[in-house]
């Protein structure tokens, strides 16, 4: 069995798409997926599967929409194995998340959509704002005392939006966490 990250796009934001971790972790498991735990509200899921992440993707979307009341157009699903998240995190910029009482920073994850087309919503404010490409993800990092200025808002009417979903570096970095510590509970078995 390998071990994925799944992260649902568009579910639990401004009191839309309500999903309950409880009920989706239920949903998951009579699925037939192993080891299901989820980590806060926004759509973040560990489990374990023999199917490949393409299958698990497809089947997670299909299963959302029948359990819950969701605007399906908002809803996407990125399945990641425990290789491509913790490339997520090693390859941060330098210095990337390590000042979070100056910076508010997050991963913003690409679905369906490469680092070079995702960049072209961005338009960082000088001072306030930076991005960097990733592989299957865009760093973004803002000024938390010029937060109000930032321009990483002006993305979310995008088309391109439609194919991220965002994790502050925070919820990306205690993920990992967690992933490390269900891979070192399961080596124990």
């Amino acid at each position: 069995m390998k071990t994925y990250i799944i992260l649902v796009r568009g579910i639990n934001v401004g009191g839309k798409n309500k999903v309950s971790m409880a009920g989706l972790k239920k949903y998951l498991e009579e699925e037939g997926f192993s080891n299901v735990s989820t980590f806060i509200a926004s759509g973040n899921v560990i489990l374990e599967s023999n199917k490949s992440a393409a299958k698990i993707k497809a089947r997670i979307e299909e299963l959302l929409p029948t359990k819950f009341k969701l605007d399906s157009e908002l809803i996407k699903v990125l399945v990641l194995t425990r290789a491509q998240f913790q490339a997520v995190v090693d390859n941060k910029p330098k210095g990337f998340g390590e000042q979070p009482d100056k910076y508010y920073s997050d991963a913003i994850f690409l679905m369906d959509i490469d680092a070079a087309d995702a960049l072209t919503v961005f338009n960082p404010r000088e001072g306030v704002d930076q991005v960097w490409p990733g592989h299957g993800v865009i760093y973004s990092q803002r000024l938390g005392a010029q937060r109000t200025k930032s321009r990483l808002g002006k993305i979310v009417g995008t088309p391109a939006y439609k194919s991220m979903t965002i994790r502050s570096w925070s919820t990306t970095t205690k993920l990992l966490a967690i992933l490390n510590k269900t891979d070192a509970d399961q080596k124990k078995k």
